[in-house]
C-alpha cells in the first residue's frame, strides 16, 4: 500500500505522532524515511533503502548549510536563500516520492553533487542567478 506523508516546512511531517507512526508502519517502516514504499526485488529494496537514507541525509545536510547562510543574511539575499531552501525541499519530495528501487540504485548510488545539480536546473534558481548578475551590473 502506498501512502503519502504530508510534509510541512523543511520536510517535517505534519500530523500527530501516532498518525505518523501508523503511516510509517503501513509503509513497512524499514528505511527510516517516511513517504512512499519502494518497489523492486528483495535485494533491490534492501540496497535502495540504504541509499534512500543517505539521500535524505544529503538533502538535510545541504538544507542545513543554506539555513546557516540565511541566518546571517538580510533583505533580498535572505529571500533568495529562502527560495533555494524551498527548492531543496521540493526536490527532496520529488526524489523521496519515487517508488522504484532501481531509480535510487541507478541515480543515487554514488552521492556526489546530485542535490546541487537539481537546484541549479530549477527555473527559480536560474532566475535568482540572473537577478544577481543584473544587480551586480547595475551597481558598477
Amino acid at each position: 500500500m502506498l501512502r503519502r506523508v504530508a510534509r510541512g516546512c523543511y520536510g517535517r511531517s505534519v500530523g500527530t505522532f501516532m498518525q505518523q507512526l501508523e503511516i510509517w508502519e503501513d509503509d513497512g517502516g524499514s528505511d527510516g524515511v517516511p513517504g512512499f514504499q519502494l518497489v523492486g526485488s528483495a535485494a533491490q529494496l534492501e540496497w535502495a533503502g540504504r541509499i534512500r537514507r543517505l539521500v535524505n541525509a544529503e538533502f538535510s545536510r545541504v538544507a542545513a548549510s543554506f539555513r546557516t547562510v540565511a541566518m546571517g543574511q538580510l533583505g533580498v539575499a535572505r529571500t533568495e536563500t529562502e527560495v533555494i531552501l524551498q527548492i531543496i525541499e521540493e526536490k527532496r519530495g520529488e526524489v523521496m516520492s519515487r517508488t522504484e528501487a532501481g531509480y535510487l540504485i541507478h541515480d543515487w548510488q554514488e552521492i556526489s553533487d546530485q542535490v546541487r545539480q537539481l537546484i541549479r536546473r530549477d527555473a527559480r534558481y536560474l532566475a535568482i542567478v540572473a537577478q544577481r548578475a543584473a544587480r551586480k551590473v547595475a551597481s558598477q
